[in-house]
């Protein structure tokens, strides 16, 4: 179908829109916060190890991150509300299987399936409906509807804890069920951007999908008695039916073993140029040509590595609060939600500054994970709760930094028809690490038995980030200012030229 995209409105219906996300994100995207809390006791009462517990957490990831080989496509084809709202019903229903679950394999399918994959299908609808109403005021709308995440993530570990304590694992899974269905009502408010502007740019979002199945269904059938010959064109010319039209050499009887030979050679060169036209049709729906820029690696690669740390952290932080600081239960959720107040405020008022000062996002994101670096290592050397508690609240607000820019930075990078397949690229770099490094993550815990050693591991990915971003800067940076330096030098080289043939 044809679809018009109008200029930015930078607001309008988009504030509607930013409090819709919000809404999404904060009864959704939230829940991985509590994934700990929700499931840790259970799993212990279960018999299962911390490499089961990361398995489940990392195959979630898994589908959440390689849901971007479809998230491209389906953002181009159908609308952003269709997709989040079907990540909303995957996420409550396989939070419903979890609450019914007596084997570690039950979590796997519906954790780690059903709600990796539907919060996989939310988080880029969400962020291109809010890309397409905003332009310079995009990182303060961004930081609000991540706000709502950060908001559940008050709340929500209170609810669970109320409901573990007085109903027991079953409910508490039930009434996440439950909560995470809430946010079809935000879904149903990402209207798309109207097409009234005369100014419009006209793109078709399901001729790509269109020429592939008819590609696929496409047979192709020659008459053996008339073969056509051209001796000055190659054989892969002669694949195309246009080139045929355009000689005036035509049909000719041959021997019928010369015919059948030419036949199946034609036949043969149509098959290679059907398989190139799909491939290549392929790559431009995957947005596929992005990976020949090394920036665009290191650039997703990193962001996939400071991600890997994150969700590992968020993973073994409360088990770390109860068995190696010796915190409560109820201690444990106030330090979750203390971490999560920071974030919020965080996320509040640095799109603010950032727009204001115009500084780049990638920059911040950097600045972001120097901070986590900073923070956690302070915080697994950390057994008093005041240095637990004022950690906890850095940490939060470093955190914000990089879950803030990860999208906008993606954003800044990619132009906006390479948007969707350069958030699903990026999504499957998260995936492919998460899965293998955030994997040995959890074989750390099990075989040291030490939660500190884990989080010293988790603050190597950071710094490893950290040393590969500052070489690119400093590399780009270096090779502007010898550009810059021979531009000048060829400038003056110029300017001299002729004063010398005038003194000659």
């Amino acid at each position: 179908m044809d679809a018009e995209v109008p200029e930015v409105p930078d607001g309008g219906w988009g504030w509607v829109i930013v409090a819709a996300v919000a809404l999404i994100n904060m009864t959704n995207q939230s829940i991985l916060s509590v994934y700990g809390l929700l499931f840790g006791t259970q799993l212990t009462h279960m018999q299962q190890e911390t490499f089961t517990t990361a398995l489940i957490t990392n195959l979630n990831s898994l589908a959440l991150n390689f849901s971007g080989l479809f998230i491209g496509p389906a953002i181009k084809s159908f609308k952003p509300r269709s997709v989040a709202a079907s990540g909303c019903i995957m996420v409550s229903f396989g939070l419903l299987l979890c609450a019914f679950a007596t084997a570690g394999w039950h979590f796997i399918i519906g954790y780690s399936l059903f709600v990796g994959f539907g919060l996989g299908l939310i988080a880029p609808s969400t962020f291109v409906s809010i890309n397409s109403y905003f332009n310079s005021k995009r990182g303060r709308a961004v930081g609000v509807s991540l706000a709502g995440a950060g908001l559940g993530q008050v709340f929500i570990p209170h609810i669970v804890r109320y409901f573990l304590d007085h109903y027991g694992f079953r409910e508490a899974a039930l009434a996440m069920s439950l909560l995470s269905l809430s946010g079809l009502v935000g879904a149903f408010l990402l209207k798309p951007l109207s097409a009234n502007n005369t100014n419009s740019v006209k793109h078709n979002n399901r001729q790509h999908i269109k020429l592939l199945l008819e590609d696929s269904n496409q047979s192709r059938k020659d008459n053996i008695l008339e073969i056509k010959i051209s001796t000055n064109i190659e054989t892969g010319q002669i694949a195309d039916d246009k080139l045929y039209r355009k000689h005036k050499q035509y049909i000719t009887l041959l021997p019928s073993r010369d015919k059948i030979y030419q036949e199946t050679t034609i036949q043969a060169v149509k098959h290679e140029a059907l398989f190139k036209k799909l491939r290549d049709r392929l790559i431009q729906a995957l947005d596929l040509e992005l990976l020949k820029d090394p920036i665009f690696w290191n650039m997703i690669i990193g962001m996939a590595l400071v991600y890997t740390s994150t969700i590992n952290f968020s993973m073994i932080f409360p088990s770390f609060l109860q068995y190696t600081a010796n915190l409560s239960r109820s201690t444990t959720a106030a330090c979750m939600s203390i971490m999560a107040g920071a974030d919020i405020v965080c996320r509040l008022l640095l799109p603010c500054i950032t727009d204001k000062l115009k500084i780049p996002y990638r920059l911040i994101f950097l600045l972001g994970t120097m901070g986590l670096l900073v923070s956690r290592t302070a915080l697994a050397e950390s057994s008093d709760f005041i240095t637990i508690v004022v950690m906890s609240i850095f940490t939060g607000m470093t955190k914000s930094a990089t879950v803030l820019n990860n999208n906008l930075t993606i954003s800044a990078y990619c132009k906006p028809e390479k948007l969707p397949g350069g958030l699903g690229l990026n999504m499957i770099s998260k995936g492919l690490l998460v899965i293998t490094v955030g994997q040995m993550l959890g074989w750390i815990r099990d075989l040291t038995n030490s939660y500190v050693l884990c989080l010293h591991a988790q603050n190597c990915l950071l710094l490893l980030v950290i040393v590969a971003w500052v070489a690119e800067m400093l590399y780009i940076y270096r090779k502007q200012s010898l550009a810059k330096r021979r531009a000048i030098e060829e400038t003056n080289n110029a300017a001299t030229k002729p004063t010398a043939a005038i003194k000659v």
